[in-house]
């Protein structure tokens, strides 16, 4: 069992910067993949970024890319999003997850076995 808790968010104005951290609970996150999912109210939970457990490998939705940076440090067993040049659009409440080791990082939420609660990001225009 891992237990996430995102912490990090907050109110900032549009092309301001935040960055989300996520600590898991034990040391043995340290082998899972792990992901940042966002949802925004009346909408589905979508992928932001994830990146595998050695933190070699990374993906990014397209709305984030080249604005977001996902990376983890396994000495705090903690996982990182710096978030650049933020939209109203990215709005929402961001989550942290865990998926049990695979060779393959993944853009699924079905694909996730842990989840922390969440953490609101919100971005005025």
């Amino acid at each position: 069992q891992v237990q996430l808790v995102e912490s990090g968010g907050g109110l900032v104005p549009a092309g301001g910067s935040l960055r989300l951290s996520c600590t898991a609970s034990t040391r043995a996150s340290a082998i899972y993949n792990m992901g940042w999912f966002r949802q925004a109210p009346g909408k589905e939970r979508e992928f932001v970024s994830a990146v595998n457990w050695i933190g070699s490998s990374t993906i990014y939705s397209d709305s984030v890319k080249g604005r977001f940076t996902i990376s983890r440090q396994h000495a705090k067993n903690t996982l990182y999003v710096q978030m650049n040049n933020l939209k109203p659009e990215d709005t929402a409440v961001y989550y942290c997850a865990a998926a049990l080791p695979s060779p393959n990082t993944s853009d699924s939420l079905y694909k996730y076995d842990y989840w922390g609660q969440g953490t609101q990001v919100t971005v005025s225009s």
